[in-house]
C-alpha cells in the first residue's frame, strides 16, 4: 500500500482550520459576485425551491463559464420556475403543438420528443446537451417517484437523481439543505492543491479522494453552503490558473505554495520539502520538480490532455421556395444519444479522412437521395467552404455544400424527424453553434 501523506499536506491543526474558515467567509461576505442563483438560494424560504435553483445552476455551470450561464439560467427559471413546472413541460407542449403544419408526425406519442425539443432549444449554445435532458429526466423522477420532494443529503442526491455526480450533490446539499459536506470542483482542486503543495496528478483517483477528505475537514459546520461557494469563488476570481492574485488572497497565510514562492528552496521554517520527493504520494514528482519561475502555479499538476481527434463531415444546406415565397431549409434531427443528441442540423454525413472532393460529393449525393427519394446529381452540389468547430475532444471540420431544389419534395417519414424551416425558424430551433456557423 502507498505510504500515507505527511501531515504537512493536510489540515490537522484545529486552530488553523478555524482561522481559515473565518478569513475565507469574511472575504466572501465582502467580495462575492452577485449571481442570480445565489440570490434565489439566499431569499427563497422553501428548501426544495432552493434546491432546484441551485441544481439548475450547477448543471449549467458544468464545463461552462459563469458569464455565459447567467442569461441561460434566467431564461430557464423564467420558463420553468419550479421542479414541478419542468416535469409538467411535456403536457403543456402536447396541447400547444397539436396540428402544427411543420410537425405532420405529431401525435400523443411524441409528447416526450417535443418536451425535449423545448429543453434543447433553450439549451442551444451552452453545449453538452445531455445535461439538459438529464435534468428534465430527474425532475420527472422526483415528481413521479419521490412525491415531488427533493432528496436532502449528498448521498441521496447522487444516488437518486440522474446526472447528479459527487460534486453537484455536495453543492446542492450544502447550499440548499445545510449539510456539512464538501464540494470539490476544478476551482476547489486548484485552491486546495496550492494551499498544501499537492503536486501529484490532481486527476488521479487517489489525489481526488484526498482532496475530498480535505474539503470535508475544512467545511464550516454552521455555514457549509457559503463556505463551499467561497472556496469556489476564490478559485474563480483570485486563485486563478494563470497569474493568480496572491496579494488579494484572504488565506495566503495558510498557503504552502505561497510560502514556498516567497522563500524559495530554503524556507526559514520546515516546509513540505521535508516530505522526501519520490516517497510522498502527494508531492511534486521527482521528474517534474519545483520550478521557481512558476511560483504557486506549480500546483496543481495535471496529466497531459490527449489531443482532440480530427473528424470531417459533409453538410448540405438544401433550399426550396416556401409557399409564401420565402426560402426554406431542410433540417433533420440527430439521434437521441451521443454527440449533440436530439439537436437539429442540416443533412450531414461523416467522411473518411483524406477523401477526394469528387468522392465526398458522391457520398453526400447518395445520402441526400435517401432523404429525398429521388436521385441527386453530385455535380449539382455547390461547394461553399469549410467550417471548423472545436468540441472538447473533437476537432470537427464541416465541408459545406448547398443545393437549390425546384418543386415540392416529399420526405420519407420512415427516416429521422425532419422539417422545412425559414431562416428565423432555423435560429429559433434547437440547433448547435456549429450548425449556426454553417
Amino acid at each position: 500500500a502507498p505510504a500515507p501523506p505527511p501531515g504537512r499536506h493536510l489540515f490537522s491543526e484545529p486552530a488553523e482550520v478555524e482561522a481559515l474558515r473565518r478569513n475565507l467567509l469574511a472575504w466572501y461576505d465582502r467580495c462575492k459576485r452577485d449571481l442570480p442563483w445565489r440570490a434565489l438560494a439566499a431569499t427563497e424560504p422553501d428548501a426544495d425551491r432552493r434546491g432546484y435553483a441551485v441544481w439548475v445552476s450547477e448543471i449549467m455551470l458544468q464545463q461552462t463559464q459563469v458569464a455565459t450561464v447567467i442569461d441561460y439560467y434566467n431564461r430557464w427559471m423564467q420558463k420553468w420556475p419550479t421542479l414541478q413546472a419542468l416535469a409538467r413541460a411535456s403536457l403543456e407542449v402536447s396541447v400547444a403543438g397539436a396540428g402544427c403544419s411543420l410537425c405532420p408526425w405529431l401525435s400523443v406519442n411524441t409528447v416526450l420528443c417535443l418536451s425535449e425539443q423545448e429543453v434543447n432549444e433553450l439549451w442551444a449554445g451552452l453545449g453538452y446537451y445531455s445535461r439538459g435532458k438529464r435534468l428534465q429526466e430527474a425532475a420527472r423522477k422526483v415528481v413521479s417517484e419521490l412525491a415531488g420532494r427533493m432528496p436532502r443529503t449528498a448521498e441521496e442526491l447522487q444516488q437518486l437523481l440522474p446526472g447528479v455526480g459527487r460534486y453537484t450533490a455536495g453543492a446542492i446539499a450544502s447550499i440548499s439543505y445545510g449539510q456539512a459536506t464538501g464540494a470539490v470542483d476544478g476551482n476547489v482542486i486548484r485552491v486546495l492543491c496550492r494551499l498544501r503543495c499537492i503536486g501529484a496528478d490532481s486527476s488521479s483517483p487517489a489525489v481526488v479522494d484526498r482532496l475530498w477528505d480535505m474539503a470535508n475537514v475544512l467545511v464550516d459546520r454552521s455555514r457549509p453552503g457559503d463556505f463551499n461557494q467561497a472556496l469556489m469563488e476564490l478559485g474563480a476570481t483570485v486563485c486563478v490558473p494563470k497569474a493568480p492574485l496572491c496579494g488579494e488572497c484572504p488565506v495566503k497565510q495558510h498557503c504552502q505554495a505561497w510560502r514556498r514562492k516567497l522563500f524559495g528552496k530554503a524556507p526559514p521554517v520546515p516546509d513540505v520539502e521535508d516530505c522526501g520527493v519520490g516517497d510522498c504520494p502527494l508531492c511534486l514528482p521527482a521528474t517534474e520538480p519545483w520550478d521557481s519561475s512558476l511560483g504557486v502555479t506549480n500546483f496543481p499538476r495535471k496529466a497531459a490532455k490527449k489531443p482532440p481527434r480530427a473528424m470531417r463531415t459533409a453538410t448540405c444546406v438544401l433550399e426550396r421556395r416556401g409557399c409564401h415565397g420565402a426560402p426554406e431549409y431542410l433540417i433533420v434531427q440527430r439521434p437521441s444519444s451521443g454527440l449533440l443528441a436530439g439537436l437539429w442540423e442540416f443533412p450531414s454525413l461523416p467522411l473518411a479522412q483524406d477523401l477526394q472532393e469528387e468522392k465526398e460529393r458522391e457520398q453526400l449525393a447518395d445520402h441526400l437521395q435517401a432523404w429525398m427519394g429521388r436521385p441527386v446529381a453530385a455535380k449539382g452540389l455547390q461547394f461553399i467552404g469549410e467550417v471548423i468547430h472545436i468540441f472538447s475532444h473533437i476537432h470537427q471540420t464541416y465541408v459545406v455544400y448547398s443545393l437549390h431544389l425546384d418543386g415540392d419534395v416529399t420526405l420519407d417519414p420512415a427516416l429521422s424527424p425532419s422539417r422545412w424551416v425559414t431562416e428565423d425558424e432555423f435560429h429559433a430551433s434547437a440547433v448547435s453553434t456549429a450548425m449556426k456557423k454553417v
